[in-house]
Formats: C-alpha cells, sequence, structure tokens
C-alpha cells in the first residue's frame, strides 16, 4: 500500500472516530456540562464573547459552537458541519481569513496533537489583532493527574522530548504527546522563549482549570452514572481544588497568550 492510501486511510479512520466521539460527547450530559464551565471560563475576560471575532481550531469534536454561535470552526479532518477545513500548521497560508483581523484563537486539547504547536503559534499570530488573544486549555500534570494520564489514559506520555515536536506523526488524533503542552509553558523556558517575537510573554497567563471533575464525567469513551445534579453542585468544589492545591490534584489548566 502506497504512502497516500495509508494517509487516506488513517484520516478516514479518524474522521469516523470524532463523528463516533461528537455523537457520544453530545450525549453525555456531564461532559457538555464541564465543556460549558471550561468555555466560561476561557472568555470570562471578555465583556461580550458573542461579538468577537474567534477562529476555533481543532472543532471536529468540541461543542464550542454550542454555546458560542459567532465561533469560525475549522479543523484538518473534512466534516461538513465545519466552517474551515486546513491544515493549521499552514494557517500563514489561509486566504479566508485576512492577516490581522482576529481576537481569540482558541484550542482546547489540540496542541499536544500538532507536530510543532510552537511553529503554528507564531505562524498564527500573524491572523491575530494586536493585542488578540491564543487561549488554549491542556493536560495539567499534578501528583494525582500524572498517574491517570500515564497510565489510565490512551495517549502517549513523553517528558524526556529534546525538542517541542512530536517525532512521529501518524494521523490528527492518533499522533500526541499531553505531556508536549505543559512542557513549554511550565518546564522549558527556553521554549517558551521562542514565542517572545510575536507574544507578550511577560503577560502570559497559565490557569489551572478542574481535578477530577473531567474524570467523573466518563470522558469521550464512556459514560459514569454520576447523576447530573449531583456533578453540578460538587463541580465548583473540584474546580476550587484544583486552584487551591494545583500541584497535587489540578488536571488541566488554560493559558492566554497576548500578540504584541
Amino acid at each position: 500500500m502506497s504512502s497516500t492510501m495509508i494517509a487516506q486511510s488513517e484520516e478516514a479512520k479518524d474522521r469516523e472516530a470524532t463523528l463516533r466521539n461528537r455523537i457520544r460527547l453530545g450525549a453525555n450530559k456531564n461532559l457538555l456540562f464541564w465543556y460549558r464551565e471550561l468555555y466560561r471560563d476561557q472568555f470570562k475576560a471578555f465583556p461580550d464573547p458573542s461579538a468577537l471575532s474567534i477562529l476555533e481550531i481543532g472543532s471536529g469534536t468540541s461543542p464550542l459552537k454550542q454555546f458560542l454561535s459567532n465561533v469560525i470552526t475549522s479543523d484538518v479532518l473534512e466534516l461538513d458541519y465545519l466552517n474551515l477545513v486546513f491544515d493549521c500548521h499552514e494557517i500563514d497560508k489561509l486566504d479566508t481569513i485576512k492577516d490581522n483581523t482576529l481576537d481569540v484563537i482558541t484550542l482546547t486539547n489540540v496542541l499536544h496533537h500538532l507536530k510543532s504547536p510552537i511553529a503554528f503559534l507564531d505562524r498564527a499570530a500573524n491572523k491575530l489583532k494586536s493585542g488578540g488573544k491564543v487561549i488554549s486549555t491542556e493536560p495539567f500534570f499534578s501528583a494525582i493527574s500524572t498517574v491517570i494520564f500515564k497510565y489510565l489514559h490512551h495517549e502517549p506520555v513523553d517528558f524526556k522530548i529534546s525538542e517541542p515536536e512530536l517525532e512521529e506523526v501518524q494521523g490528527p488524533l492518533a499522533s500526541a504527546n499531553i505531556a508536549l503542552p505543559w512542557l513549554i509553558f511550565f518546564r522549558r523556558r527556553d521554549w517558551l522563549q521562542r514565542l517572545n517575537e510575536n507574544f507578550d510573554i511577560a503577560t502570559l497567563s497559565t490557569r489551572p482549570f478542574s481535578a477530577l471533575s473531567y474524570m467523573a464525567t466518563g470522558g469521550i469513551s464512556r459514560t459514569l452514572p454520576v447523576p447530573h445534579f449531583l456533578y453540578r453542585a460538587l463541580f465548583p468544589v473540584d474546580l476550587a481544588l484544583s486552584r487551591c492545591c494545583p500541584r497535587l490534584c489540578a488536571s488541566f489548566f488554560t493559558l492566554t497568550l497576548t500578540r504584541r
């Protein structure tokens, strides 16, 4: 089988998996609530998010458009419910969105799937207005979440990479290192400094988001029998714990970069 045929086969598998995951997410009331609270937290600094020009990268499974109808959705996979289909590594070549026009580029659990997150962010900066934001939520490695991500989660975790890139790319879903964003924004200052030409690193914001509440939903792959009223009631406690004791129990963090 040729490399082109293999790539097409992998893309077809990823498309089918994305559609299945989208259905599962939509049927999981607790997981939808988790995402709703995440999006509220991501955009809480803006008085009126509905008035912003927002591009979402990696919208295949994401429910963001259910909560913010003005979002421009995009993915590398051909899916008929998206506004744009393109490889985000080539965002600088995207003529559909003019340079210096976006208020926000947002990604949720996408950076750790990218071949080169830093190269993407540098190229994406051109599409943002001066002062525009990149808002991204990614896994955070605390004492508790490290065990979960390393031993109970299906995506690879590699803390020993020598460069902030994926060594092997197999497909949009199969390729991943969920430790990659955490290393860039918390452990490797030299990698972070590579973004300083286009973004004001001094104003970088990193905010923990949730401890075990995502896991309590069952995630994308399953639904756990936690009553919705109980889940909603306990969510604020879980969020507070993640922010009081991030090194112990935080599982995700939201970063905000501001374009110069």
